[in-house]
C-alpha cells in the first residue's frame, strides 16, 4: 500500500557533509586575513572603506571586496555601510598591540600546518610525520635550526595554551604550598612569566633546548623576572629534568610514544621532592573518545608532527603517573578542551 506525505521518513540533506568537506575554504579565508595583517589594520585605524582597506593591505581589487565581505558572513568583521571593523572578538584576540593576542599562533597554523595537513592520508597510509621532520624523524631540531622560524613557533605555543595557562596560574591554593617550579619545554617562558604575576612567592625555571636560551631570557628580562626566573639547556630525551616542587609538562606528552612518555614521567618522579606534584596540561582525549573533536583532531596532528606521538585520555595519564609511582592522581578541567593532570609524589 502507498504510504502517504506524512509517513515519509525526513528528508536528509548534505549540507552539513558539504560544508564539512569544504570548511577549509572558511579556515584558510581566515588565516589569510590574519596573514595580511587585516585584523591588526583596523584595530589601527578603527575602521576603513573597503578601498582603502585594499589599498593599505596590498590586496587586488578583483578580490578585495569578496573576502572582506566573506569575512562579514563569517562573523570576523563587522560592515556599517561601506566601512569595516573588526568585531568584539576579533578585537580582543587578534589585535597585536593587546595582552590577549594569539594571531602568532594562527600564523604557525597558517606557515606551518596548514600545508603539512595536505598529507594527512600520506600520515594514515604509512604512519609517519609530514613536516620539517619528515626525512630526519626530528621535528624540533629542524624547527630550531631557523631562528625566526623558532621564535615563531615558540610564541605560537605561548599563545595558543594561554587560556591554560591563566587557568593554572589562578589555582592560588594549590600553589600556595609550593616554592619551586620547572616548565619542561620551556620555549619562550610565557608559562612562568604568567604563573610569576599570580604567584609573585615562586622562583621558577625553564628547561629547554639550547636553542631557546637567548629569546627565553628577552623575555623574561623584559617582564622584569630575571632574579625569579633561569635557564637551563638540555634535551628531555636523554638529559635528566631539573628539581623543583613542581614540574609542568604543557602540550608536551603527546608528542611522544607509549615507552617515552613512561620514560618522561618516570624522570620527572625522580626530579621531585616527597610532596612534590607534576602538571600536565593539554587536550586529553574524553575516556570514551567520542566527544572532544579537538583533542581527537590534536591527535591527528601529533600523527603529522612526530615520529610516534599520540594523545592520550586523562584516565590513561593517571594510570602512567601511578605506575611510575606517584601516590596520588587527579584531573582537573582547565579552558576549553584542556585538562590537567595532576600527581602527588
Amino acid at each position: 500500500m502507498p504510504t502517504g506525505p506524512s509517513d515519509a521518513a525526513p528528508a536528509m540533506s548534505p549540507d552539513y557533509l558539504v560544508q564539512l568537506g569544504l570548511g577549509f575554504t572558511a579556515s584558510k579565508t581566515f588565516l589569510s586575513a590574519v596573514e595580511l595583517g587585516v585584523f591588526d589594520e583596523l584595530a589601527r585605524e578603527g575602521g576603513l572603506d573597503a578601498h582603502a582597506l585594499a589599498e593599505t593591505l596590498g590586496i587586488h581589487r578583483r578580490s578585495a571586496r569578496d573576502f572582506f565581505d566573506a569575512l562579514v558572513a563569517l562573523g570576523l568583521l563587522e560592515r556599517d555601510g561601506g566601512r569595516y571593523a573588526n568585531t568584539a572578538l576579533t578585537d580582543h584576540f587578534l589585535d597585536r598591540g593587546k595582552p590577549t593576542y594569539i594571531g602568532d599562533g594562527l600564523a604557525m597554523a597558517n606557515t606551518r600546518l596548514y600545508g603539512f595537513w595536505g598529507g594527512l592520508t600520506t600520515a594514515l597510509r604509512t604512519g609517519r610525520p609530514q613536516n620539517e621532520g619528515r626525512d630526519s624523524g626530528d621535528t624540533y631540531s629542524a624547527i630550531y635550526q631557523d631562528p625566526e622560524r623558532a621564535r615563531l613557533f615558540q610564541r605560537a605555543m605561548t599563545q595558543l595554551s594561554m587560556p591554560s595557562i591563566d587557568a593554572l596560574a589562578g589555582r592560588t591554593t594549590f600553589w600556595k604550598q609550593y616554592r619551586t617550579v620547572a616548565d619542561i619545554g620551556a620555549g619562550d617562558g610565557g608559562l612562568l612569566r604568567r604563573l610569576l604575576l599570580d604567584q609573585p612567592h615562586l622562583t621558577g625555571v625553564g628547561f629547554d633546548l639550547p636553542a631557546s636560551a637567548q629569546v627565553f631570557a628577552e623575555d623574561v628580562a623584559e617582564a622584569g623576572l630575571a632574579e625569579h626566573v633561569s635557564f637551563r639547556a638540555g634535551d628531555l630525551r636523554t638529559d635528566q629534568l631539573p628539581h623543583a616542587d613542581v614540574l609542568v609538562l604543557g602540550h608536551m606528552l603527546h608528542d611522544w610514544d607509549a615507552a617515552a612518555k613512561r620514560d618522561l614521567v618516570a624522570k620527572a618522579y625522580a626530579a621531585l621532592p616527597d610532596g612534590g606534584a607534576l602538571v600536565a596540561f593539554e587536550s586529553f582525549l574524553d575516556d570514551d573518545r567520542r566527544t572532544n573533536a579537538t583533542a581527537l583532531l590534536l591527535s591527528l596532528n601529533v600523527l603529522i608532527e612526530t615520529p610516534g606521538g599520540a594523545a592520550c585520555t586523562a584516565a590513561e595519564c593517571r594510570a602512567l603517573l601511578e605506575e611510575v609511582g606517584f601516590r596520588e592522581t587527579r584531573s582537573e578541567h582547565l579552558a576549553g578542551p584542556e585538562s590537567m593532570v595532576v600527581g602527588i609524589k
